[in-house]
C-alpha cells in the first residue's frame, strides 16, 4: 500500500505542504510548468532551494503581480497590552497569512452586511505604494477553480476544500456562506495554494494519507480589524476533529488553508506508521524560529506489504426496470463510486431481479450507502469491508505514425500493464482510414513519454 506521513510538527499550511510533495514528485519541472498555465491571474510559482536548521528543501514562492503575501504575527506581551502593538514587519512562517490583503484573515474575510466598500484601495506598508484589491466571493472562486484545466478529480478536492474554508469563514463572522467575501489577491494566492495541493496529491495518488495531531503555534495575529489569538477562528473551526495542540512556539503555525487541506485528504491521524519510506519531502517556511521550520512528508508503503482495502455495499431488487437500473448504476459511478455492477438473480417467491454491487472507498461508503437507497428501490443493503491487492495506475503517451496516443499503465510487484485508450485510438483510426488494430498495435510498441507515474 503507497502511504503518505505527513509530520505537522511545525502546523500546516498551503505553500509548505505543496513545497513538501513537490519534493516527491518524479517530474517536478512539469508540475511547476503545470501550474503557471493554469492562466490564474498573475499568480507565479517559484520553487526555491531553502534551508531550516541547517535541514535543506524547499520553500515554494507563489507571487501575485510579483508580491508575496507577508503575515502579522503578535507577540503575546504586545498583543496583551493593546497598545502600540506593531507586527513584525516581512517576516514571515511561509504559511497563508492573516495579513490584510489574506482571505483567510478573520474580521477581514467579511459579510455584506459590514458596509465594507467592495472595490477600494489600501495603503499597505509593502514599501510599493497603493495596490489597488478587488472582493472575490465564494461563487468566483468555484468558477476560477472549475474554468482551470486540470483533471476533474483535481478540481473537485480543490473546491471540497475552498468550500470548507467558506464555510469556516461564515461560522467565524456569523454570516451566510454566500456573503462571505475575500480579498482578491489573497484568494488568488491560497487557491493557487490549495490546487497545488491537490494536484500534487493527484500525481503522487497515495491509497492512504496519515498526518501527525498539528501544532497551531500561540500567541496572537494581527487582522486589518483587529488583534485575534493564535489559532484564528476559522483555523479552530477547520481542525474540530482533528488532534492538535498549542506550545511554547509563538506565532500562527497553522492556517485556515493548511487546516482545510489537512482535514480533507488526511484520513487517519497519529504516529507514524510503520512504513518502507522511499523518498521524504521538505517544505521548508520562511520564517526562522529556533527549531526547523518545516513539514516533512513522508513517501513509502506499509511494510507488510498490504495493498489496501475496499467497501462493498450489496443490495437484491426485483422491481427495477432495465432502464431504471442502468440509470442508477450511472448516478453510483457519478458520486463516487469505484465500480457498480448487477447480477441476475432469482428473488423471493421466484422472481427475476439483480443483485447490485457497488465498490467504493472505505471512507466514502456511507455516502455511497445513501447513495444507493436513493437511486434504487432497495430498502436496505449490506456492507463489508475486503482487502484488495491492485496494481497502480499511471499514464503516458506513445507516439505512432498516427498521432500520440494516451496509454494506460499499472505497474506493482514486478507487474506491468499497458492499455491504449480506446477513444484516442478509434478517432485516430478515422482520421487515417485505417483498422482500429493497426493503431491499437501501433499504440502499443511506440515511443513512451511519461506524463506521470506513482513509483
Amino acid at each position: 500500500m503507497k502511504i503518505l506521513y505527513l509530520e505537522c510538527n511545525m502546523g500546516a499550511a498551503g505553500d509548505m505542504l505543496m513545497s513538501a510533495l513537490y519534493e516527491l514528485l518524479p517530474d517536478k519541472a512539469a508540475f511547476v510548468s503545470t501550474m503557471n498555465s493554469l492562466g490564474l491571474p498573475g499568480v507565479s510559482l517559484s520553487p526555491l532551494s531553502a534551508k531550516t536548521c541547517g535541514i535543506a528543501g524547499t520553500r515554494m514562492e507563489v507571487t501575485v503581480g510579483g508580491e508575496e503575501e507577508e503575515s502579522h504575527d503578535m507577540p503575546m506581551a504586545a498583543a496583551e497590552g493593546h497598545i502600540h502593538v506593531h507586527p513584525h514587519g516581512h517576516d514571515h512562517h511561509g504559511h497563508d497569512h492573516c495579513h490584510p490583503e489574506d482571505p483567510h484573515c478573520p474580521g477581514h474575510d467579511h459579510c455584506h452586511e459590514h458596509h465594507h466598500e467592495h472595490d477600494h484601495e489600501h495603503d499597505h506598508e509593502h514599501g510599493h505604494g497603493h495596490h489597488h484589491h478587488h472582493h472575490a466571493s465564494p461563487g468566483h472562486i468555484a468558477s476560477l477553480i472549475g474554468g482551470l484545466p486540470l483533471p476533474e478529480e483535481v478540481k473537485a478536492h480543490a473546491q471540497a476544500v475552498y468550500d470548507s474554508i467558506a464555510a469556516a469563514e461564515a461560522k467565524a463572522h456569523g454570516c451566510p456562506v454566500e456573503e462571505v467575501h475575500f480579498h482578491e489577491v489573497g484568494a488568488l494566492d491560497a487557491v493557487a495554494d490549495v490546487v497545488g495541493v491537490c494536484y500534487a496529491m493527484y500525481l503522487l495518488s497515495p491509497d492512504k494519507i496519515v498526518a501527525s495531531p498539528v501544532h497551531m503555534g500561540s500567541g496572537f495575529v494581527r487582522c486589518a480589524h483587529g488583534v485575534v489569538p493564535v489559532p484564528a477562528p476559522a483555523t479552530a473551526f477547520l481542525l474540530e476533529g482533528v488532534p492538535s495542540y498549542g506550545g511554547e512556539v509563538q506565532g500562527e503555525l497553522c492556517t485556515p488553508t493548511g487546516a482545510a487541506l489537512v482535514s480533507h485528504f488526511a484520513k487517519e491521524f497519529g504516529p507514524m506508521p510503520v512504513m518502507a519510506t522511499r523518498g521524504i519531502g521538505y517544505g521548508v517556511g520562511k520564517k526562522e524560529f529556533d527549531r526547523a521550520n518545516c513539514i516533512r512528508a513522508f513517501w513509502g508503503e506499509t511494510a507488510d506489504n498490504a495493498n489496501g482495502e475496499i467497501a462493498e455495499l450489496v443490495c437484491n431488487v426485483d422491481d427495477m426496470t432495465p432502464e431504471a437500473l442502468s440509470y442508477a448504476c450511472a448516478r453510483l459511478l457519478e458520486a463516487g463510486a469505484l465500480d457498480v455492477y448487477a447480477t441476475p438473480g432469482v428473488m423471493k417467491k421466484g422472481r427475476p431481479g439483480h443483485v447490485i454491487t457497488v465498490l467504493c472507498d472505505p471512507a466514502r461508503e456511507d455516502q455511497l450507502a445513501l447513495a444507493v437507497l436513493r437511486e434504487t428501490s432497495t430498502n436496505g443493503l449490506r456492507a463489508r469491508r475486503w482487502g484488495k491487492y491492485f496494481l497502480t495506475p499511471g499514464h503516458e503517451t506513445a507516439d505512432t505514425p498516427f498521432g500520440p496516443i494516451r496509454i494506460k499503465t499499472a505497474q506493482g510487484w514486478d507487474i506491468s500493464h499497458r492499455k491504449p485508450e480506446f477513444d484516442d485510438v478509434a478517432a485516430a483510426a478515422r482520421r487515417a482510414g485505417v483498422p482500429f488494430a493497426q493503431v491499437w498495435e501501433a499504440a502499443l510498441t511506440g515511443t513512451k513519454k511519461e506524463e506521470s507515474s506513482h513509483e
